[in-house]
């Protein structure tokens, strides 16, 4: 559990600084981090970013305390999270400094951060809904730590009981995706979401990579529907036991059934809060540090290399090694690759279906001319007058016996009903190549950012080597 509160300094930065950086305090100074400054420098660092600020509050920079329950968290862990806790809430624009304090009986966190950014130089808006930012973004932490966290209307102890539901390894694994069976769920559902009928759920689920077997029902059907991966040797079953009730044959027909059931019954729902944007540094691309302009300046080459180390640390962490990124790569280009494949197929099934709608309806049109000519008694009068209209019949009828449609038992609805059933089915289908498509370029991005950042790490490392050397010759 962790408890937070935040206040403006409007005077003495350096003072409230020197307090949070007490080496009595912080474990002799091993229990402080920053960021765009240094603890030594802050008031001087914070002073100029706020005199690029056009903003007259007297606000020079915000303290933000993180207070933890008493013997839940080691000293390590809890400054772990107050960095992270600054990252998330500062999003890499405002410097700040953070030491984590072991004196007292419980363990806290000080984070002090310039009231003015260092990109827009802008000032830092403290308010109830940057509180409530502030509160949330603690809380989250805590549970990816597996502390407890303050639950209104209930106790601590019940609280700390729903955020151990899972162990924190399960839980990173579910929400990063790197549990195949859990990533098996999410498509399936996903594929249920945007399928009309339990079929085109099946071929969904097939186009994002998966085989399938024992999705008929019938007598001599399998008793289990079972799916695999394609970088996977076995099937596993949609079973109770397996994926969970939800993801049996028979539930996931249910399931769109409901769906269908549901749309007419839908109500408008509230309005859903905006949640805080964090910046996602693994979408950003390295910044080229041999540029001029950063060998010049010291201070913007160190502010580079932060940036390239959140940008590779946070490629890393999402992927969880180099080897997983280059199968994620490979697993979303074979999504891809299948979902272009039936695509193209689907496309092929709209083109058939749409000349054999137009002659339908072409036939239609014109078939009463046709039963008009055979009855009349004059019928190259009737011919001459007609002669458009009964080539267009003839013409119509001889495409249709093509395609094998029966002329006798046409139903022109049904047709309709079939092409914009396959539409909507194609246009899921560029959904999920366009996405496959934009996830793979995205892993491959983040591959890039890691191997540059590694290589870039070895040459620094390196050169480094060579100076010591030289310097030791002399």
């Amino acid at each position: 559990m962790a408890y937070t509160k935040i206040h403006a300094i409007t005077a003495t930065v350096n003072k409230a600084v020197d307090y949070i950086c007490n080496p009595d305090k912080t474990d002799e100074g091993i229990l402080i981090s920053s960021y765009g400054c240094s603890p030594e420098t802050a008031a001087y660092d914070f002073k100029f970013a706020l005199s690029k600020t056009k903003q007259s509050d007297p606000n020079k920079a915000y303290h933000l305390i993180q207070s933890f329950l008493p013997g839940e968290v080691s000293y390590k862990e809890a400054h772990q999270i107050g960095v992270e806790l600054a990252d998330k809430l500062l999003e890499g624009k405002y410097s700040y400094v953070v030491s984590t304090h072991i004196d007292k009986g419980h363990v806290h966190n000080h984070i002090i951060f310039c009231a003015a950014d260092n990109i827009n130089h802008e000032k830092y808006h403290d308010c109830k809904k940057t509180y409530y930012n502030i509160r949330s973004l603690s809380d989250n932490l805590c549970r990816e730590h597996e502390l407890s966290v303050i639950t209104p209307g209930a106790k601590t102890m019940a609280a700390k009981g729903a955020a151990r539901g899972k162990t924190y390894k399960e839980w990173q694994a579910c929400r990063s995706g790197s549990s195949w069976k859990e990533q098996l769920k999410a498509d399936i559902d996903e594929a249920i979401n945007n399928a009309s009928t339990y079929e085109d759920c099946i071929e969904l689920i097939r186009a994002k990579g998966y085989e399938v077997k024992g999705s008929d029902f019938g007598e001599n059907a399998h008793k289990f529907i079972s799916f695999r991966p394609l970088d996977r040797d076995r099937f596993v079953r949609g079973s109770a036991k397996s994926l969970g009730a939800e993801y049996t044959k028979e539930r996931i027909k249910e399931r769109i059934t409901e769906k269908a059931l549901a749309k007419e019954k839908k109500r408008v729902p509230f309005p859903t809060r905006k949640k805080p944007i964090v910046k996602d540094y693994s979408r950003k691309n390295l910044i080229d540090t041999t540029e001029d302009k950063f060998v010049q300046s010291p201070g913007l080459k160190h502010w580079a290399d932060i940036q390239n180390l959140k940008i590779a640390a946070a490629s890393y962490s999402q992927a969880g090694s180099i080897a997983e990124l280059e199968n994620q790569i490979s697993a979303k280009s074979t999504l891809a690759k299948t979902a272009r494949e039936s695509l193209v197929e689907t496309e092929r099934q709209l083109k058939d279906l749409g000349q054999i709608l137009k002659y339908a309806e072409q036939y239609k049109a014109n078939h009463i001319y046709h039963v008009r000519y055979k009855k009349s008694k004059d019928k190259d009068a009737y011919l001459r007058r007609h002669e458009t209209e009964l080539i267009l019949h003839d013409g119509a009828e001889n495409m249709l016996k093509r395609f094998g449609i029966d002329t006798k038992n046409l139903d022109i609805e049904k047709l309709r009903s079939n092409y914009n059933s396959l539409y909507s089915k194609k246009q899921t289908l560029q959904k999920t190549y366009k996405s496959a498509e934009r996830e793979a370029a995205d892993l491959k991005r983040k591959l890039d950012n890691l191997n540059q950042y590694l290589d870039r790490s070895l040459e620094q490392q390196s050169a480094d080597k060579k100076i010591d050397k030289n310097t030791q010759s002399l």
